[in-house]
């Protein structure tokens, strides 16, 4: 099992920019995958909230809506994950969550590990 701890929410205006910080622990080496959700206020977390993964490869997927917006990348050597976000829209508010997990060539990212989230609320 990984542990997960995130960091880095906060309240941001419309254009501004924060980076979301997932510290991993535990069982690193189990896991080949990582990335971050969103939930919206008053909706469940679903598969299609996915905002950006990446894989030990580095190969990284993003959802079209925040392309060219959020970048997602690692430092191994601290085991933490991030995600640069710039050009904050209203829209982008949500609870964030890390996840690690595998990603398999035929069935895509599986993740079992999730962290607890954190808030980035973005005001117009």
């Amino acid at each position: 099992q990984v542990q997960l701890v995130e960091s880095g929410g906060g309240l941001v205006q419309t254009g501004g920019s924060l980076r979301l910080s997932c510290a991993a622990s535990g069982s690193i080496t189990s896991i080949n995958a990582m990335g971050w959700y969103r939930q919206a206020p008053g909706k469940p977390r679903k598969t299609s909230d996915m905002v950006a993964e990446i894989t030990s490869g580095d190969s990284a997927n993003y959802a079209a809506s925040v392309k060219g917006r959020f970048t997602i990348s690692r430092d191994t050597a601290k085991n933490t994950l991030y995600l640069q976000m710039n050009s904050l829209k209203t829209e982008d508010s949500a609870v964030y969550y890390c996840a690690a997990g595998l990603w398999w060539i035929t069935r895509g990212y599986e993740y079992d590990s999730w962290g607890q989230g954190t808030q980035v609320p973005v005001s117009s």
